[in-house]
Formats: structure tokens, sequence, C-alpha cells
């Protein structure tokens, strides 16, 4: 008689073998897919080189040469993906610098961006934090890479760009502004904080995305109790690499200052009761759609805790406002 608990365990241990030489398998056949195609693209652009190709005459070539390769081999030959594979390597000339972390749909979504410093932090970004084809093009249409950026100096800038965003303080974290488009909820703000947090939960995979990378969920509506009194934090959550509680609090309205006030009170709460020996210093982070920049400076001045306010929108944003902001700061 076959016994049930060792003859499971025989199943796990074939899946595992079976699982991990797939994934072995499919990374490799990925690696030698990227590099065959950076060698077609570097054919193709030195032999427009050494024929002196016109533009059109180029435009002729690539559609040519999309019909004969489709009839030699079927699929992956289309026009567009030709067109692709001469810019990968265009943009790419050094092929030691491709990531084998990386499928050709993820090189197609990089490529895509004609700014370089952009394309680099989304591709070390991607490596990074290992992000799906579906995360990549969400951070993209969110104009992570500028949010970012714009809190930055020039110098900052371009090393964002060449080694991706590595979070070594609360402030490598923050965004400007955050973007919960994930949510559907209406741009007219007729919604209560209520709903918005709700919201935020249901779509917790999604909203953690645009945290960052670091955040596990603790718990909603965080009850804290001082003499009798009943005060709740949105938002508890841990940032496993700063170490350290990070407290959400969610505004609709205009931020007021006894907002500011009431956070640095849940800060102090949990620096002295809740935190452990190896726990840094909470993170607050007050999420508003309005934010006065100067009741903020004049509220915060003399405030010694870690306290971030950031800005919302339940829309996409502009991005061509976000590279014009982020052109001229890079051009004073």
């Amino acid at each position: 008689m076959i016994d049930k608990s060792k003859y499971n365990a025989l199943l796990i241990n074939i899946e595992n073998v079976f699982q991990k030489a797939r994934d072995k398998a499919f990374r490799a056949i990925n690696v030698e897919l990227i590099n065959s195609y950076w060698q077609i693209g570097r054919y193709i652009v030195e032999y427009e080189q050494q024929g002196n190709i016109k533009a059109e005459y180029g435009k002729q070539l690539l559609s040519q040469l999309s019909k004969d390769l489709s009839l030699i081999f079927g699929k992956g030959f289309s026009r567009t993906n030709i067109v692709y594979i001469r810019l990968f390597y265009l943009k790419y000339p050094i092929g030691q610098t491709l990531s084998d972390q990386l499928s050709w749909s993820h090189y197609i979504e990089l490529l895509s961006i004609s700014d370089d410093l952009e394309r680099g932090f989304y591709e070390k970004q991607t490596t990074i934090e290992n992000w799906s084809v579906r995360e990549l093009k969400r951070q993209k249409a969110t104009g992570l890479f500028q949010r970012i950026a714009l809190s930055k100096d020039k110098e900052e800038v371009l090393r964002l760009a060449k080694h991706g965003h590595i979070v070594r303080n609360e402030a490598d974290f923050l965004r400007q502004p955050y973007i919960f488009e994930f949510l559907g909820l209406p741009e007219n703000n007729l919604f209560s904080e209520n709903e918005l947090e709700t919201k935020l939960i249901n779509n917790l995979q999604l909203f953690l995305l645009e945290l960052g990378k670091g955040f596990a969920f603790v718990a909603r509506q965080y009850r804290i109790t001082l003499n009798n009194n009943h005060y709740y934090v949105d938002l508890v959550f841990y940032h496993y690499i700063l170490k350290c509680f990070v407290l959400i609090d969610l505004k609709i309205n205009k931020l007021e200052h006894y907002d500011i006030g009431q956070m640095v009170m849940y800060l102090n709460y949990f620096a002295k009761e809740r935190n452990s020996q190896n726990d840094n210093e909470p993170i607050g982070m007050i999420l508003t759609r309005d934010k006065d920049d100067v009741l903020v400076e004049y509220t915060t001045a003399s405030i010694t805790n870690k306290l971030s306010i950031s800005n919302y929108q339940t829309y996409l944003p502009d991005k061509e406002i976000l590279q014009e902001r982020l052109r001229d700061m890079m051009d004073e």
C-alpha cells in the first residue's frame, strides 16, 4: 500500500525539480533569443551603413526582410518586430550590457522610450524589482521616473538613470504625486476617505507596487487608545528594508495643521509603545488631494519626526508636463 504522505513528498520533489529545469530552460531560450535579435539588428545596421542606404530605401529593406524571413521561419519577423530588432541594436550597441532577466517583451516596452535617461531607469528598475511587462507598462504610464527625478538634483537624476532607484532612507520611496488610477475613483473627489481606504486595501497589490519596494501590510484602522480616547491610523505598513513602521493617513479634503499634529502623535506613540529594540524611528506619510506648501513649511518647521506630506491623484498624470518640468530642471 502506498504511504500517502511519502507519496505526496515524492510528487513535490519531482514537481520542484521539473519546475526548476523548465525555468532554467526558459531563461536559456530567452537569453539566446535576445542575443540573436541583437545580432540580427547589428547585421541590418551594418548592411545599411556599408550601402549608405537612405531612409526611404531603408524602409523597403525592412519590409523585404520581413517577407523573406517570415517565409523561412514563420512567426517572429513581422515588419514591426524587424523595426524593433534594428532599434534594439542602435540603442544597445554593446551587447554585454543586455540583461538576461528581461524578456523581448520587456525590451519592446523599453525601446518605445525615446529619452535615454528614462529608458535606463526603467531598465534597471525592472531588473531590481522583477517587474512583469504589465507592471512596467503601468510604471511608464504613471511617469514614475519623472515623479522620482523631480525630487532630486541633476547628479542624482543621472545616478538614478544609471543604477535604478534603490531605497536607502525614507526620502527614497517618496513620490510626488502618488498615482491611484487603478482604483477607478472619480477625478472630481466625490468619494469619502473610507471609500478611498477600502479601494486601496481591495487593490493592495497595485497599491504596494505604487508605494515601492519594501512595504509589508500590517493593519487598517490601527487603534491607539490614550486616556480612554480612541484614535485610528488609516493604514500601517512595515518597511523591511528600512526596518521601521510606516503610518499612512489619507485626506480627501484640504490638509489642515491639526492633521499634521495628529500624525506626530501617532509617530511618537509608535516610537515608544510599538517599536522593538531593532526597529528604527517610524515614518509618517500624509497623502492628501490638496497640500498647501506654505502651511506645511510652517507647521513642520520644528518637527523632528520623520514625516512626509504628498499629493495623490486618482487619474494618470500628464507625462508631457512632468517631462517638461524635468527638462527645465536639467537645463538649469
